[in-house]
């Protein structure tokens, strides 16, 4: 039997009529892991033992026929910046790289309470500061799709175990395209909620403004079913709201207005990439819907924008990392602790955040800069909303380029720091988008991105299922 192929519903449905246990599903994944994580390196922490523990525990209900969650019983992998109870969380830094995690996310809560079986923590660029996964302190992730290149970033541990089929899904967390572009350059689903759709408690901090929990899956139905479990308030994250129940959206799609944003196919994307987003807008025309040609104006200034507040934010969050109360501690005096501490225990990447988020906020510059690229972001957050008031949705490649070799633009900042061009604006407006395989390139897998207004969520699902159908 190929579980590694199969779905949450289908593996659901496998369990319920006792064809197979989680025990064994569970155990198939670990041998799985040991087997093609040797090249993929998705995973940073594998803990055998306590996935076995959950799966009995679901087993053991289902043996006294005990009604169980959809989720129970299946095998999920954790971005290594979200804490889970007990087991190593180092978001890929050394400066924390012996740090065990005192309690579980908002998230972890809500999995664990479905059933959820962990398997371990997954890859990632330092800190989350990265589009290629080899940011990461313990070394890069590969591309199960070629292993010559990377998975994308910053969530590529999470993208590269359900591509590789060592995970049924994953959670990553999404600032500026961290879940969706990594979809992309591996061929699978990666949806970034509304901001505050999802509870940010216990998540390791980057750009508190921006950063959202999401995840990554085989189907857009998987996706929807994971972000039913992890969706709502929290009252240990103010910036948390109840959204509305996922409803069937009633899919009409002789009424649906399409924008594709002009901004979105400029100059320098690859011809392929641009070839298959096209074909795949013009498969949901030749199935009905409308298309129409939108315009959102302060798109060039996205990426500058995003990229003064980002470090802004994180030279703020990550203050906190100065060897004093938890993680890597060098040094005699209280100067050496801060300075050395810094020094050996965050990466190259981490340490060019937080000096030019420092100098961005510092007397002087402040207004010039930070307070500027605020006032920015409100006109890109307004440019969506005159737009939806013409579209229901927009759709746009997900990433300019396919997949890119190990090395091609890691010594680049600027180069990396374009490969999120088509996704930041989405995070400066706190909108949701889905990432989803739209065709090839030269081999490597296309994505399509989708962006709905905020809390329609259910209406990028639909779009995103419909588009295997159509």
């Amino acid at each position: 039997m190929e579980i590694f192929k199969l779905t949450i519903k289908e593996l659901h449905q496998l369990l319920v009529k006792k064809e197979i246990s989680s025990e064994e599903i569970t155990r198939s994944f670990l041998k799985q892991i040991e087997e093609k994580d040797k090249k993929i390196h998705a995973f940073l922490t594998v803990r055998p033992d306590l996935a076995l523990a959950q799966a009995k525990a679901v087993d053991e209900k289902i043996r006294h026929k005990e009604e169980i969650e959809i989720l129970a019983g299946i095998p999920v992998a954790i971005k290594d910046n979200i804490l889970v109870e007990r087991m190593r969380c180092t978001a890929g830094s050394k400066i924390l790289e012996n740090y065990l995690a005192p309690y579980d996310a908002t998230v972890i809560s809500r999995l664990k309470k479905k059933g959820a079986v962990i398997l371990g923590k997954t890859n990632l660029d330092e800190f989350a500061m990265g589009a290629s996964t080899e940011n990461s302190a313990f070394g890069p992730t590969f591309n199960p799709c070629d292993l010559t290149r990377m998975p994308g970033g910053s969530s590529g541990g999470s993208a590269a175990a359900v591509a590789g089929q060592i995970a049924v899904y994953a959670l990553g967390s999404d600032t500026g395209g961290s879940i969706r572009q990594p979809a992309s350059f591996c061929g699978v689903f990666g949806l970034k909620p509304t901001y505050g759709a999802v509870s940010r408690y216990g998540l390791i901090a980057m750009a508190s403004s921006l950063d959202q929990i999401g995840l990554l899956a085989k189907t857009s139905e998987d996706c929807r079913i994971v972000f039913e479990a992890i969706k709502g308030k929290d009252e240990k994250d103010s910036t948390s709201v109840e959204s509305k129940c996922l409803e069937t959206w009633n899919l009409k799609l002789e009424t649906l207005r399409i924008g594709v944003p002009k901004e979105y196919f400029i100059e320098g994307i690859e011809a392929g990439v641009e070839k298959a987003v096209e074909q795949a807008i013009e498969k949901y025309r030749k199935a009905g819907a409308k298309i129409k040609e939108v315009s959102l104006p302060y798109t060039e200034y996205a990426l500058p924008c995003y990229y003064i507040i980002v470090p802004s934010e994180v030279s703020a969050n990550l203050a906190r990392y100065d060897g004093i109360k938890y993680g890597l501690s060098q040094g005699n005096s209280l100067l050496e602790v801060y300075l050395q501490s810094r020094e050996k225990g965050l990466g190259l990447e981490v340490k060019r955040r937080i000096m030019l988020g420092t100098y961005a906020l510092s007397a002087g510059y402040y207004d010039a800069y930070y307070l500027q690229a605020q006032k920015v972001r409100t006109l890109i957050r307004r440019d969506f909303e005159k737009v939806f008031n013409e579209v229901d949705v927009l759709m746009t490649p997900t990433s300019p380029t396919t997949a890119f070799k190990l090395g091609e633009k890691s010594t680049d900042p600027l180069a990396m720091y374009l490969a999120d061009i088509f996704t930041v604006s989405i995070n400066l407006a706190g909108l949701p988008g889905i990432s989803l395989p739209c065709g090839m390139s030269e081999n490597l897998p296309v994505g399509l991105q989708i962006i709905g207004r905020p809390f329609e969520e259910e209406k990028i699902l639909s779009l995103a299922e419909l588009f295997s159908q159509i």
